[in-house]
Formats: C-alpha cells, sequence, structure tokens
C-alpha cells in the first residue's frame, strides 16, 4: 500500500492533499506541533472509515534531532514512502533561534527540508513512482544571502520566509541534479487559506488578516498542483500557481545548488 508523508499536514494545502490521498487509498502520516490538530485529523479520518491509514507525529521541525526522530519513525514503520510532502513553516516577525542555535525559519522552512530529503531517500527509492513536494520559492525569491544564511544582519521579517524558500529551491536543484530517479517537484502556490501560523507585529498581522479573507481555498491550490505529483514531468518541475516555470534559470543554478549543499553538510557536521 502507497504511503504519503507530510510535514505542515494540520493545516492548508497539506491537510487538504492529506485527505486527497486518504481517499486514495494511501497510508498516510500528517506530522505537525499541534497534537490537538492531529486528534482532529484523526477524528475526520475516523468519520470517513480511513482512520486505520491515518496517522500523526507530533514533531518540532526546527530541531535536528525531531528530523532524525521523523526519518527514524518512518524507516520502522514504512517500507517505501511515495509522496513526501514538505510543507512546515512559521512566520516570525522577529528573528528567533532554536535550541540548535540557528535562525528559526532557516531551521524549519529549509534545513528540515534538507534533511528529511536525504534522509528518506532509501524509503523514497523503494516505492514505484516517487516523488518530492517541496513548497519553496519557485524561482521568485531571490538572491541568496550567502554571507549571512542564518539571517544575522537586517533580519526581514517576511522575507525570512521567501529566504528560506529560495534555499529550498536550491535543495530541490542538487536533489535532482544527483538523484534523478526521485523526481523534486518545487511549488509557489501563491496565498492560500490557511493558518498562517507565526508571531507578527501589528502591521503584518493586518495584512495576515486581509489574506485570511481573499486568499484561494487549498482545495484550489491542491487541483493547481495535483497533475504534477501525479505525474512529474522532469526531475526538476518547479510551478508557480498551477503553472510549470523554466528551471534553467539562477534561482535553480546547479552551482549554487551546490554550493548551498556543501555549506549546509558543514553546518550540520558542526552541531
Amino acid at each position: 500500500m502507497a504511503t504519503a508523508v507530510i510535514t505542515g499536514g494540520t493545516d492548508g494545502i497539506g491537510r487538504a492533499l492529506a485527505t486527497v490521498y486518504l481517499e486514495r487509498g494511501h497510508h498516510v502520516l500528517v506530522v505537525g506541533t499541534n497534537p490537538a490538530k492531529g486528534a482532529a485529523f484523526r477524528a475526520e479520518a475516523h468519520r470517513h472509515g480511513t482512520s486505520d491509514r491515518a496517522h500523526f507525529l507530533a514533531a518540532d521541525l526546527s530541531l535536528v534531532a525531531e528530523n532524525h526522530r521523523l526519518i527514524d519513525h518512518v524507516t520502522a514503520h514504512h517500507p517505501a514512502v511515495d509522496v513526501l510532502v514538505l510543507g512546515a513553516r512559521y512566520h516570525r516577525s522577529t528573528r528567533a533561534e532554536t535550541a540548535d542555535g540557528l535562525e528559526a525559519n532557516f531551521a524549519l522552512h529549509y534545513l528540515s527540508r534538507h534533511l528529511l530529503s536525504h534522509g528518506l531517500l532509501p524509503r523514497l527509492r523503494r516505492a514505484e513512482r516517487p516523488v518530492v513536494l517541496n513548497f519553496g520559492g519557485a524561482g521568485l525569491t531571490g538572491p541568496v544571502r550567502w554571507d549571512d544564511l542564518q539571517l544575522r544582519h537586517d533580519y526581514p521579517g517576511t522575507g525570512a520566509l521567501g529566504h528560506s524558500g529560495s534555499l529550498c529551491d536550491l535543495l530541490a536543484a542538487h536533489l535532482a541534479a544527483t538523484h534523478p530517479d526521485v523526481p523534486q517537484l518545487v511549488n509557489h502556490p501563491g496565498t492560500v487559506a490557511t493558518s498562517f501560523a507565526g508571531e507578527y507585529d501589528p502591521a503584518t498581522a493586518a495584512h495576515v488578516a486581509h489574506l485570511r479573507a481573499h486568499a484561494k481555498p487549498p482545495a484550489q491550490a491542491v487541483a493547481q498542483i495535483l497533475p504534477y505529483l501525479d505525474a512529474p514531468p522532469a526531475p526538476l518541475t518547479a510551478v508557480l500557481e498551477g503553472r510549470r516555470v523554466p528551471t534553467d534559470t539562477p534561482a535553480f543554478d546547479p552551482a549554487a545548488a551546490l554550493r548551498l549543499h556543501t555549506a549546509t553538510e558543514e553546518l550540520l557536521a558542526a552541531l
């Protein structure tokens, strides 16, 4: 039986994708920080008769050790991973560091995805048609601050998510180049009605309230990305609000992707 692993799967697009894959007969492992939301996911699955295939794991993926715990859990309980959805994110208007000493957006929005993408490769390779969906910048959110990946200087607030999105684009590019048998799909879905989890200053909070009222529903965002998930057209595919965009651009530059991979591995080795 096929398996989908979805981080950030208790809200928005992640939750909607979890429902789709349960309806298709997959085992679905949703990962999030809120046990109440995990219970709500399981309760909905119970109402639809799919609770035996709906699983929730509480984990704080901004911490390196929690990503390793998730990898170990998946390895122990799922022979293969057919779909890996990397959607966890948390906005911070002011800079914060994790217990590992890493900038919080970098740790959750990028580093977790690096760890999970590489750590779950053996399970992805056991699937007949694996695919990784990474909610990144889809080529829009550069440039990378190569001299300040941790955003220690001039923290950009909302722009911190965009910076991590650029790193996710490069992560997908590197994985597609080095492991073309596991297609990488990087998606910028636009503004989607979700929980908008985060800590906001007053001006940003007012903007978020407006977004909640006018954002596209998750079902629409899922409809835009699902055809690419079902049949990835290339080892690397970038999608912006349902439209495929070129990947032969600086946002997906192979040399920059290798540079980021090297820097990331050096950072992890030093922790």
